[in-house]
């Protein structure tokens, strides 16, 4: 069900609720259609809804197209290149470092 469609929401409040005026209902469904958007848009402070959750899921098992590890080379600064070396990874075939920016 998508509730960040007004008319979508108008229709919702008139099958489920008993609203006295078209003006009244029009009201409550603007207002839903403005938190779902609201809430679609970013965790609220200490609010956790089954929408952020199925989001929070989604983005937890995201697989990528490409991992990165098995890029033909990938760059990495000479401190990475250090740390790698210091915890015995440093013979990792593919890493091409680049300058330092900055």
């Amino acid at each position: 069900m998508c509730l960040e469609n007004f008319h979508t929401n108008k229709c919702v409040c008139k099958e489920i609720s008993i609203i006295p005026s078209n003006n009244l209902r029009d009201k409550v469904a603007g207002d839903v259609t403005h938190l779902m958007k609201w809430i679609q848009r970013g965790p609220g402070r200490g609010v956790s809804i089954r929408l952020q959750e199925e989001e929070r899921e989604r983005r937890k098992n995201y697989v990528p197209h490409v991992s990165a590890p098995d890029q033909e080379t990938m760059e990495i600064d000479p401190d990475t290149k250090d740390m790698l070396k210091f915890w015995d990874f440093g013979s990792v075939s593919n890493l091409q470092v680049s300058l330092q920016l900055g």
